[in-house]
């Protein structure tokens, strides 16, 4: 029997150690063990559904419904059916600006307007903003690529990439909150290549922002024509689940099976043993693995590998984090005393408030509130706002509190709150970042048995981060000599 220690009980270890157990149906003599070092596993994954009938998302909210590990992992655990749409019919975001709340522009797709009349009339930028916005179309490359080369040969920041195409206004209030909705990165820092390297592609190819996501538009259109959609199965760009998000991670941890999974057990030591591992918990036991797939944190990993591989723990510990809190709140409807008809409201760093966003959760999810009633949730901290961090539980909710009344005109107090810390959690992909994750796939790729994933290297979206276990589990089963008939069906497969 082949035993594969996971360490990290997210979203990433659930999703390596429900592949050992996949691997285990196929035949094969493996055996899985997860360690978690919280009670509970799921990681940022955090939902509940209150006595009195809503339904709280800590974390992540949902997962981009383009991406197909989600999907896979919902019709494999038999929760398919709880996938949640958005209520399109309420679809629209506001963005602050000035003091002011504006409507996104119809036609904006990331951050280049697609069509000429909303965004023309749009109070949100400034007619400067609007005509250097439009400039796109003029602004030459910044170079031409040699034949073969990539967007990771060519990085910038997202700053130095939108203000030299489209200016500071654009950058400002409508590209930084946008991205900081996903990433929470400081655009000064954050690598193009490592978060949206098809941005880079798209100024090689069509010259243009503008003209690559009218193209991309264009697409679109053409597709929703061939494939209409079908109102009883609504395809929206986000997707949740009916009990909140944790119902997927609760799902993996079935498919892991309980009995497979070790709550509360922080690990302390990795350590070579002869031609496997030993893994040393905190309570003094030592567990004896054949290999073992780090899904931490990478400033966890990096504490890990320091005696293992002192260049990919230096490299693992170049990948900087910044910490957050969502704080959600429940009203009567009637009290709440603003229009309800969002998605949400973005705040961009230039207006420097407290609050980074917020989502009217039981606007864009069916069923997030009973009837009457209504949910909302807000975001702070962030690199520009690490400070807050440092508050206690009630002020930061008194703070996102002040924040509504000041931002969207909030008239009544709260039925209860709920908030969530996330310490250290948000990964920054800075410039270099992609040079650290090819050094680190380097090294592990000549170290038998050992396999990392999570949100640190190659995407911070749920599909991303299960792909990663997937992928690290893959790699050690493969150094053990197994190959599982679902890795060389999904050579094949094209999404």
């Amino acid at each position: 029997m082949r035993r594969i220690v996971v360490i990290g009980g997210g979203v990433t270890g659930l999703g390596a150690a429900y592949k050992v157990r996949r691997a285990a149906a196929e035949g094969h003599d493996v055996a899985v063990t997860l360690v978690e070092k919280d009670d509970r596993v799921g990681g940022k994954i955090a939902s509940e559904v209150t006595a009195d009938g809503f339904v709280v998302d800590g974390g992540p909210d949902c997962f981009l419904t383009e991406k197909p590990a989600v999907h896979r992992i919902a019709r494999l655990t038999g929760i398919e059916g709880d996938k949640l749409p958005t209520d399109e019919s309420r679809k629209k975001t506001w963005i602050l600006s000035r003091g002011k709340l504006y409507e996104m522009p119809d036609g904006v797709m990331m951050f280049a307007p697609t069509k000429f009349v909303p965004f023309a009339t749009t109070g949100l930028f400034s007619w400067p903003g609007k005509i250097r916005a439009g400039m796109d179309l003029l602004v030459a490359r910044k170079e031409r690529w040699p034949e073969g080369d990539t967007a990771a040969q060519h990085d910038e920041t997202l700053e130095s990439f939108v203000t030299r195409r489209m200016g500071r206004e654009i950058l400002d209030r409508l590209a930084e909150p946008l991205v900081g909705g996903v990433h929470a990165s400081d655009p000064g820092q954050m690598s193009l290549a490592a978060t949206y390297p098809r941005l880079l592609d798209m100024e090689q190819k069509f010259g243009s922002m503008i003209g690559g996501f009218v193209d991309a538009r264009k697409k679109v259109a053409a597709m929703r024509k061939k494939y209409p959609p079908d109102p009883k199965n609504p395809r929206t760009f986000f997707t949740s689940f009916t009990d909140g998000m944790q119902e997927l991670t609760d799902a993996m941890a079935e498919g892991v099976g309980r009995e497979n999974i070790r709550s509360g057990a922080a690990t302390t030591k990795l350590e070579r043993s002869g031609g496997g591992w030993r893994v040393a918990l905190a309570d003094g036991e030592v567990l004896e693995a054949d290999a073992v797939v780090i899904a931490t944190e990478a400033w966890a990993a990096s504490l890990l590998l320091a005696d293992v591989d002192a260049e990919v723990a230096h490299a693992l510990a170049g990948i900087p984090s910044s910490s957050s809190a969502t704080v959600s709140l429940a009203f009567d409807t009637e009290d709440v005393g603003f229009d309800l008809d969002a998605f949400g409201v973005l705040c961009p760093m230039a207006e420097k408030r407290s609050l980074m966003a917020c989502t009217l959760s039981s606007t864009k999810w069916p069923g997030r509130a009973p009837a009457g009633k209504t949910l909302l949730r807000g975001f702070v901290g962030g690199p520009h706002n690490q400070r807050i961090m440092e508050n206690d539980d009630a002020t930061i909710t008194k703070t996102v509190i002040n924040e509504f009344r000041e931002i969207l005109g909030l008239t009544a107090d709260p039925i209860w709150t709920r908030i969530f810390r996330w310490t250290n959690g948000m990964p920054q992909y800075t410039l270099g970042h992609l040079d650290r994750v090819g050094l680190i796939s380097e090294h592990l790729a000549s170290t038998p048995g050992l396999g990392i994933g999570g949100g640190s290297y190659t995407g911070v979206g749920v599909p991303n981060c299960i792909e990663s276990g997937e992928k690290a589990v893959s790699k050690v089963l493969g150094d053990l000599g197994i190959t599982l008939a679902e890795d060389s069906a999904e050579e094949k497969r094209v999404y």
